[in-house]
């Protein structure tokens, strides 16, 4: 009994201790997992080795970036950048502010520096240079002056803000100094190196941004952003084209922007034709095209793409109206966008089809039952009478105008295909309507139906088919018509519809 109730006496004493599964520890063993603990605790209270700070209700707590990504979810997701796109877009459009603000004075030289050298930090290259003066007072040993101060764009500032702002300060070497006013003296205005207001995806030639017309006759129409109440009498701007292009419509924007973006609507309401340029400055006397549409036949709305520029001032200048001596214009857009595009010798190449009604394609020669049908992205609907555009063999073509010139390398047709007969036919480009290139020649061949199409670059803003033979009769007759080719994910370009027997004159 009595070895019985050490036994048991044994077991409870072994069962308070540890489990039957874990190795025992000496007396003498260090517990690190609370060691680390309380190191860990007094690390947190300190300042020492801190990476971080949160400032809350302007009391500053000391963090540490490791441990916070380690305890809290939040702190660890590589999707931050996004969140600190965010805040630099902020201080972008508050750089002044943020300039003056104290926390301007507590960012470490890697944050100041990222903030200080974007394009878009559109604050006075003067109110940067004071606020890069005063962190340097304030944070720097000298060691770090010169990196700091290499962010300002010297060119930029006024003679006289070099000599009496910067070189009183020696914070900046008077050989840097000397360099900076003999780029500023030599180089083009526009080549230099601005900062700009950038609002992305947003129309900033409007009243809210404080755009206004400063050139041009009629001016109020052009930013009211009315795009359909417009007549032969009233809702546009306009200006007399003149052999000298002095004349021009001319918009100040609120402030300096970066754009590359410019939508224009030409006045539209029959089939007259514009050609023109687009001219941006930043001080109204040295300008820069980045449009040159002044040897292209254009129509209705306008898509233009140019690599990213500061400035304030655009001007619109008018060179060839197919009717008159006027060029007119409805609306104006400017903005910066993110979408991808591309540009070969100024052209957009365009990636989705721009031979429809939406991006303002027209069919001005052929003969149909219903106008643009060649455009309308039926490829169904059509039968013996109706759905196609035609013209005679021998006599006549198919001419699509497109909005504007392209730079384009495919097409695809779809030549009507209710029986089994057979076409041949050429294409032709031309961006005046004056000159044509050939750049496809299926005058040998039997085509029938799908036709998908590839050529040479070339810049296009009309394109013509000319129908050669027909196995049946003396029409060609085309059904859709689209560029550059939008094939199906599966690379089909879909089946014929159904139709009945074709009647003997078709």
């Amino acid at each position: 009994m009595a070895h019985c109730r050490k036994s048991s006496a044994s077991g409870a004493a072994m069962s308070s201790s540890s489990h039957p599964l874990r190795p025992r520890s000496s007396v003498s063993e260090i517990d690190h997992v609370q060691l680390l603990a309380e190191q860990l605790g007094s690390l947190l209270a300190g300042l020492q080795y801190s990476d971080v700070t949160f400032l809350v209700e302007h009391k500053r707590f000391p963090a540490h970036r490791v441990i916070l990504a380690a305890r809290c979810h939040y702190f660890s997701l590589s999707s931050l950048s996004a969140l600190a796109a965010a805040c630099c877009s902020y201080m972008d459009r508050h750089a002044p502010d943020v300039l003056l603000s104290d926390g301007f004075m507590t960012l470490s030289k890697a944050a100041l520096l990222t903030v200080v050298r974007r394009d878009s930090f559109a604050a006075s290259e003067r109110e940067i240079f004071q606020a890069l003066a005063r962190w340097c007072r304030q944070n720097g040993d000298g060691t770090d002056t010169q990196e700091v101060m290499s962010a300002v764009r010297l060119p930029l500032m006024k003679l006289t803000e070099m000599l009496n702002v910067v070189r009183p300060s020696g914070l900046v070497s008077p050989d840097d100094l000397l360099d900076a006013i003999k780029t500023r003296s030599e180089s083009r205005d526009m080549d230099l190196n601005y900062r700009g207001m950038l609002v992305p995806e947003e129309n900033i030639a409007t009243m809210k941004y404080g755009a206004q017309v400063v050139k041009g006759e009629l001016k109020s129409a052009l930013l009211d952003g009315d795009t359909q109440n417009y007549d032969l009498d009233h809702g546009f701007s306009r200006h007399p084209i003149e052999e000298e292009g002095r004349a021009g419509i001319q918009v100040k924007l609120g402030q300096a922007f970066i754009i590359n973006h410019i939508r224009i609507l030409l006045w539209d309401r029959d089939s007259r034709s514009y050609s023109y340029y687009i001219e941006v400055s930043v001080d109204e006397l040295d300008w820069v095209r980045v449009v040159d549409h002044s040897k292209f036949l254009c129509r209705s709305w306008q898509n233009l793409y140019f690599s990213p520029r500061v400035c304030r001032y655009v001007r619109i200048v008018g060179t060839h109206n197919t009717v008159n001596k006027v060029f007119h214009l409805v609306a104006f857009e400017c903005m910066f966008t993110s979408r991808p595009f591309t540009l070969e010798k100024g052209l957009v190449v365009p990636s989705e089809n721009v031979a429809t009604v939406s991006a303002c394609a027209s069919v001005i020669e052929g003969v149909s039952r219903s106008r643009n049908a060649l455009l309308n992205g039926d490829t169904r609907s059509y039968d013996w009478d109706s759905g196609y555009t035609c013209h005679q063999l021998g006599s006549g073509n198919i001419v699509i105008q497109l909005a504007q010139p392209y730079i384009i390398s495919s097409l695809r047709l779809l030549l009507w295909d209710c029986d089994e007969r057979s076409y041949s036919y050429y294409i032709e480009v031309s961006t005046n309507q004056q000159q044509w290139t050939k750049v496809l020649d299926r005058t040998k061949v039997a085509c029938r139906s799908w036709q998908v199409l590839s050529f040479d670059k070339h810049a296009a803003a009309f394109v013509r088919i000319v129908g050669t033979h027909n196995t049946a009769n003396e029409v060609f007759h085309c059904v859709h018509f689209e560029c550059p080719t939008q094939l199906k994910a599966e690379g089909s370009p879909g089946p014929a519809p159904s139709h009945q027997t074709s009647p003997s004159h078709r």
